[in-house]
């Protein structure tokens, strides 16, 4: 007898119903199939291959790492940006040490170091009418502590705590609370967009569209994946912005470049991302599915909606997740269409700024080793664990739905099982 072949009464109940155990089917295909050896060719470029891949992979890694070291003085608390009103003459400049300069400019002492004597005194000078001209007792706190970026503060001249993002000033103040909240606020707009667009085209392109109308609308969709986003939000900047316009009278204190003009310009770019990843995880259910339900006298839509779309949503939950990721990470679509004012306004029809606007607004102008230029670094490091912790979160989450989903599946075909065999064995009697 052939070692691969079985008799029938060897088969197990699950074998004669159609269903091979895993561990069985590993075992007999590891008998029956063997791996043929490749050519000199095909190994080089399947390590080519892997170096590429391990090289991404420590491209990011580094590019982490280089964030984070920027960021290591406000992450360690070691920044200080407090004024102590204390002058300094401009001749002492010569008695006093690197360290001492370097504190009371807010330079780095290698920055000191490369400083004439001349250039040194005019600096003393300018520094010192700065600490005459502030006089305020705000301008002896340091303003890079973790209170002060993430708790408000009620500042001279306010009648409450305020968190405000102000990093030009004679005071600077670093509270990131509105950026974040700009960010979110732009991003679920845009997903309130894309979301229902996406799914919804998705579904009909993968379950109800014809094939040559499924030809057609799905490149289109995705050619915006290639739109760069400059483009996008040079469209929220003269097109979106004009074409709500009338919507001002929704709100006295509307201004052309808001929130909402940020987020249908964003959404642009996102659809796409969340389209494709919905589109293929909806035809990857497999057909059977669908039939089954026609076979029992459903719709096309109501076997569509019940059965083939519940049992794709994890991949449709995974690319809602990925647009969340698109479009928290945007840049230039929110730095040209948003109106970039810091604030922490609920109205849609207000300016806000995010995360991403303010690094590429701010960082060429920030003084390097400086508060400032430290605080940019940390924001960017924030933004890539909100992004982490979000896809973390979305994967737990994801598998949860996978393992209930599989589980349900499992409990039908065990239950099927069953009744074949109760059928056949009322047959054989």
């Amino acid at each position: 007898m052939n070692p691969t072949t079985t008799s029938l009464p060897e088969l197990s109940r699950g074998t004669v119903l159609g269903f091979v155990p895993p561990q069985e089917l590993e075992k007999e295909l590891s008998v029956t199939l063997y791996e043929r050896p490749g050519s000199y060719l095909e190994n080089a470029i399947i390590r080519g291959i892997t170096l590429i891949s391990y090289s991404a992979i420590a491209a990011v890694l580094l590019i982490f790492i280089f964030i984070a070291k920027e960021s290591l003085p406000v992450l360690l608390q070691q920044t200080d940006n407090s004024r102590s009103g204390l002058t300094m003459k401009p001749e002492d400049a010569v008695n006093k040490s690197p360290a001492e300069l370097a504190v009371f400019l807010q330079l780095t002492e290698s920055q000191v170091a490369r400083l004439s004597p001349d250039v040194l005194q005019q600096l003393i000078v300018s520094r010192n009418e700065e600490l005459k001209a502030g006089n305020s007792p705000d301008s002896k706190l340091n303003t890079t502590t973790w209170g002060m970026m993430f708790l408000p503060y009620q500042w001279e001249g306010y009648n409450m705590p305020v968190f405000i993002w102000q990093p030009i000033g004679n005071i600077e103040k670093y509270n990131v609370i509105p950026l974040i909240f700009g960010s979110l606020k732009i991003t679920f707009i845009a997903l309130l967009f894309a979301m229902p667009l996406s799914l919804m085209a998705a579904t009909y392109v993968s379950q109800l569209a014809r094939p040559e109308t499924r030809e057609v609308i799905k490149p289109f969709i995705e050619l915006l994946a290639g739109v760069p986003s400059v483009v996008l939000g040079f469209l929220g900047l003269t097109g979106l912005s004009v074409l709500l316009g009338p919507l001002h009278i929704f709100d006295s204190h509307y201004t052309p470049l808001n929130a909402l003009v940020a987020g249908m310009a964003l959404a642009l770019a996102v659809i796409p991302v969340i389209f494709t990843i919905a589109e293929d995880a909806i035809t990857a259910v497999p057909v059977t599915h669908k039939r089954a339900a026609l076979a029992i006298g459903a719709t096309n839509w109501h076997a569509t909606m019940r059965v083939v779309v519940p049992a794709a949503m994890p991949g449709i939950f995974a690319a809602v997740v990925l647009g969340f990721a698109r479009a928290i990470g945007e840049t230039m679509v929110v730095l040209l269409a948003s109106g970039n004012a810091a604030t922490l306004d609920l109205s849609i029809f207000q300016s806000a700024r995010t995360l991403t606007a303010t690094i590429a607004a701010e960082l060429n102008e920030a003084a390097q080793d400086s508060a400032h230029y430290h605080i940019l670094f940390f924001i960017g490091t924030m933004l890539f664990f909100i992004t982490f912790l979000g896809n973390i979160l979305a994967d737990i989450i994801l598998q949860r739905l996978k393992s209930r989903l599989e589980g349900s599946t499992a409990a039908e075909a065990h239950r099927l099982a069953e009744q074949a065999e109760t059928q056949l064995g009322s047959s054989v009697v």
